[in-house]
């Protein structure tokens, strides 16, 4: 009996040692691989929407970021157009030569829009090439008064084609073009030459700079007839700033792309220069309607007409590309229009 089950233990076994090397069988190890590849390709499915989803608030954020920063920048411009550092009465002598042929001298017309159904836009070139207007867009020019922080210590006299600063200042280099103002007035005029040492600032007429100066009386209104023209003798604190003049438009960037630009007056070598400044990247278009004293509506620019003086509000509607060019559900760029109104400070009751 004991030799009978000792064979039977070792049959069992053997048995049971050929069934553990056996190993898995080929229908376990396809149901095994089966079931390994859709953990991992719902682990990579839940990883790729995570990573598109991610892609799209990105997108989303930087078109919000871009449409504030523009909105920004141009409302503080709109908000300042026309504004001369002392009041609003007017009362604007301008003694530029060019003051009836170039649009940053034109202070008649401190604001002016440009659009669908008017003229082009004279201080810009409608292209293809890097910084050329983007054909079929609006924009829009303001003039104001840069904050300098500075002032007028003394005038000569009321013939005197110069007067003393209260501080010395490198912010102030011959070519320039000046407002200074006082309760009574304001004048622009031409720096003709600035001398730091004795902080003595003139505008004499003549052809000493360009445009040049067609008189050295800043008084109101301007005469221009003789070189002498009307004096005025701008007394102490008297405020003096740098003339603003901006050009907002939607131009080409170097990369081929569309972008917002401020076109804005540099004085180079003596002479002021319209100098264009990509300012946000991904702007596409610009549509922009005015507001007008004494009308209920926001209208555009050909309907405006002439009556630029009278626009006290502009409504500015930027169109925003998103930096990823393929972060939308369709692999497109994400689009975005966004809409902000700003009131002109000095024209608003």
């Amino acid at each position: 009996m004991s030799k009978c089950h000792s064979s039977r233990q070792l049959i069992r076994h053997g048995a049971d040692s050929a069934k553990s090397s056996s190993g898995f069988s080929l229908i376990e190890l396809m149901v095994a691989m089966v079931l390994g590849l859709i953990v991992v390709s719902g682990v990579i499915s839940v990883f790729l929407a995570n990573q598109r989803t991610y892609r799209t608030n990105q997108a989303l954020s930087d078109v919000q970021d871009g449409s504030r920063i523009a909105f920004e920048m141009m409302a503080r411009d709109i908000r300042e157009a026309g504004l001369t550092g002392c009041n609003n009465n007017g009362r604007v002598a301008n003694v530029l030569n060019n003051k009836g042929t170039a649009w940053w001298a034109d202070w008649g017309n401190a604001v002016h829009g440009y659009g669908a159904g008017t003229a082009a836009d004279p201080a810009l070139t409608v292209g293809t090439a890097a910084t050329n207007q983007v054909s079929g867009t609006d924009s829009l020019q303001l003039l104001g008064a840069a904050d300098s922080g500075l002032s007028v210590a003394a005038t000569p006299s009321s013939t005197a084609a110069n007067f003393k600063l209260n501080d010395k200042t490198s912010d102030i280099v011959t070519g320039d073009v000046i407002i200074v103002c006082d309760p009574d007035h304001a004048a622009i005029a031409q720096v003709t030459n600035y001398n730091n040492s004795n902080v003595t600032l003139v505008h004499n007429a003549g052809g000493s700079t360009s445009p040049g100066n067609c008189s050295k009386g800043l008084a109101y209104p301007t005469n221009c007839s003789s070189p002498n023209g009307n004096g005025y003798k701008f007394g102490p604190n008297s405020q003096i700033f740098k003339l603003a003049a901006v050009d907002w438009y939607i131009g080409y960037n170097p990369l081929g792309g569309k972008s917002l630009y401020r076109m804005n007056v540099v004085t180079t070598a003596g002479v002021p220069q319209p100098t264009a400044q990509e300012m946000v990247r991904n702007v596409t278009g610009m549509a922009i309607l005015y507001h007008q004293a004494g009308v209920d509506s926001f209208v555009d620019a050909q309907t405006v007409a002439a009556n630029w003086g009278a626009v006290d509000a502009v409504q500015v509607q930027l169109t925003v590309e998103s930096v990823n060019k393929r972060a939308g559900t369709n692999a497109k760029p994400i689009t975005r229009q966004f809409t902000a109104t700003s009131t002109v400070r000095n024209r608003v009751q």
